[in-house]
Order: structure tokens, then C-alpha cells, then sequence
């Protein structure tokens, strides 16, 4: 295949790294608006099946290919049934049926406050299961590490010997 895909011409807009960080600024200021209002056109009702072709999705919500492409690529791991985003083209049919926890959670974890505080998503989660979806989300990346045992301390195993004495012995 000689064309480059969607998918990559869109990554080689987006992570240009032949502009200057301020124009990367700008870039990036653009787009995260163009998906904040696309984010509060999906979340006014979450319930609507949002399907079509890519252009007529870019089209719907007012955008050019590329940056829908963007959209499309953000969005895919929050679908209940993710799309060909590899292999799209502007033909292809996608879906925009997306789960709503994984979608908020997802927003946490990228640090996109301007889309987990959307005031759409009042209507969708009350304050509670918001605040535990982001509890759940921060503490999904945690990593808790058991107490060490010491030498002297009785072994894990049962056996009722000191650690060093038992499975500790070849370690």
C-alpha cells in the first residue's frame, strides 16, 4: 500500500515535529476545542446511536476529515465496539456508541479536565459515581507493593518456621 491511511496522515499532522512548539500549541488548542464541542453534542444524549462514514461524520459536526479522523482515534478505545480506525478510509461506516464509564474514565486518565467536567455529564452521573469513577480511574495506575517480609519474621507459607529458616533459604 503506497498511500499512507487516514490514521497516519492524521499522527503526522498532529506530531509534526518540523513545526515549532508554539505551533504545535495552537494545533493542539484548535482541536481540543473542536472535541469539546463534539464531546457536548455526544453527551447532550449519550443514548443516540451516532453512525455514518467518516466524511459524513466530519460533515455533521462541521469539521474537515483529518481532524474527525483525530476525533475518531481518541474515542476508539471508549466504544462498545471500537472502529477500523487502521484501515479507514473516508467510506467507511463508524459508529460513535461509546460506554460511558470507560469513556469518562478514559478522560480522566488522559488529564482532559475540559471533558470530565463537562456539565453534560451531570446528567448522565450523579456527583457520587462521578468522584468514584475518578477515584477508580487514579487508582487503576497505583501500584501497591506488599510488606517486605524480614529474615526473622514467620514464613508466608505456614509452615510455622522463620522465613530464613523455610522458603527463604535459597532466595
Amino acid at each position: 500500500m503506497s498511500e499512507k491511511s487516514l490514521l497516519d496522515q492524521w499522527r503526522d499532522r498532529a506530531y509534526d515535529r518540523t513545526l515549532s512548539k508554539d505551533q504545535l500549541e495552537r494545533f493542539w488548542g484548535t482541536y481540543f476545542n473542536i472535541e469539546k464541542g463534539i464531546y457536548e453534542q455526544l453527551l447532550e444524549d449519550p443514548d443516540v446511536e451516532v453512525k455514518g462514514t467518516v466524511k459524513e461524520l466530519a460533515e455533521k459536526y462541521g469539521q474537515d476529515v483529518m481532524t474527525m479522523v483525530g476525533f475518531l482515534d481518541g474515542i476508539n478505545d471508549s466504544l462498545k465496539v471500537p472502529n477500523p480506525i487502521e484501515t479507514m478510509t473516508e467510506d467507511t461506516e463508524v459508529t460513535l456508541i461509546f460506554d460511558k464509564e470507560k469513556l469518562y474514565k478514559n478522560m480522566v486518565d488522559a488529564k482532559a479536565d475540559w471533558l470530565y467536567e463537562l456539565p453534560q455529564w451531570e446528567k448522565i452521573f450523579d456527583e457520587e459515581t462521578r468522584r468514584r469513577l475518578y477515584l477508580e480511574q487514579k487508582q487503576s495506575g497505583t501500584i501497591r507493593k506488599g510488606k517486605k517480609i524480614g529474615r526473622n519474621d514467620p514464613c508466608p507459607c505456614g509452615s510455622g518456621k522463620k522465613y530464613k529458616k523455610c522458603c527463604g533459604r535459597n532466595a
